[in-house]
């Protein structure tokens, strides 16, 4: 007969009371780490904060600066342009962004005042070029004010924070990115992927012809006129009728030259 003794009660309380005290501990751990961090956190956007005092008229001037600037505002939680000026509990309004906050009003109206001009220079061009504009041209148009006042110094960077500051208004402005050009687009219709595909291929090529898409994507002709003039439609490509096929050309997608 075995004398060995089978596994009674108090094994398995041992067990319960073992893993209670790994949960608890994993749970003491996990506060103490976050509580670590927050503090990281708390003092890293108390040195942003002194940064921010110190250059701020760098930060204000030169749009290389600011760009690195908001880069790393990011990469700590700080979104520059998060506004506080919704109504709150209290039913009292915030100071404003963060921006205005740590630098006083003079950056964060510059990004308005540079999304206003953003939202005039879309609506002046979207006869031409269908509503899609690319950021480069954007920027050059605006530093140059042609037809939208006095010049800005500005970066890409600028201009892509901007339009970005346009969300919460639902405005139907948004950054896209077609072949390796981003693009605003002013209006709320999605381009599908065929449209996508021609857009490219004019970046690429300068332009496309039916036959074009036809040989080097297998397109039936259908498709590919089809495509042809619902981008037509939308005038976002322009239509060369003097060539021996008649050959397509994007607006978006041309020089900066004529600027």
């Amino acid at each position: 007969m075995s004398s060995r003794r089978g596994v009674g009660l108090s094994a398995f309380q041992n067990r319960t009371a073992l893993s209670s005290q790994y949960a608890s501990h994993g749970a003491s751990l996990r506060s103490t780490h976050a509580s670590s961090l927050e503090n990281q956190l708390s003092v890293f956007q108390s040195l942003l904060h002194n940064f921010a005092l110190q250059h701020s008229d760098t930060i204000k001037s030169d749009p290389t600066f600011r760009a690195e600037f908001a880069r790393m505002c990011n990469a700590i939680g700080v979104d520059p342009l998060a506004g506080s000026n919704v109504k709150g509990k209290s039913g009292s309004k915030g100071k404003g962004s963060w921006w205005a906050q740590t630098l006083g009003g003079d950056v964060n109206d510059f990004y308005f005042e540079l999304a206003v001009r953003i939202v005039e220079l879309c609506r002046a061009t979207r006869g031409e070029n269908g509503g899609l504009i690319g950021v480069e041209e954007c920027r050059e148009t605006v530093r140059k004010g042609k037809g939208i006042g006095g010049g800005m110094d500005i970066s890409d960077d600028d201009v892509l924070r901007a339009v970005k500051s346009l969300d919460p208004l639902g405005s139907g402005f948004s950054v896209v990115t077609i072949g390796s050009r981003q693009m605003i687009r002013s209006i709320p219709k999605e381009l599908n992927t065929d449209q996508s595909t021609v857009l490219e291929a004019i970046q690429l090529l300068g332009h496309v012809t039916c036959s074009m898409l036809e040989d080097n994507l297998g397109w039936s002709n259908a498709r590919s006129e089809t495509v042809i003039q619902d981008l037509l439609a939308d005038s976002l490509v322009w239509v060369d009728a003097q060539a021996p096929e008649k050959e397509y050309w994007s607006p978006a997608s041309m020089g900066l030259d004529d600027l």
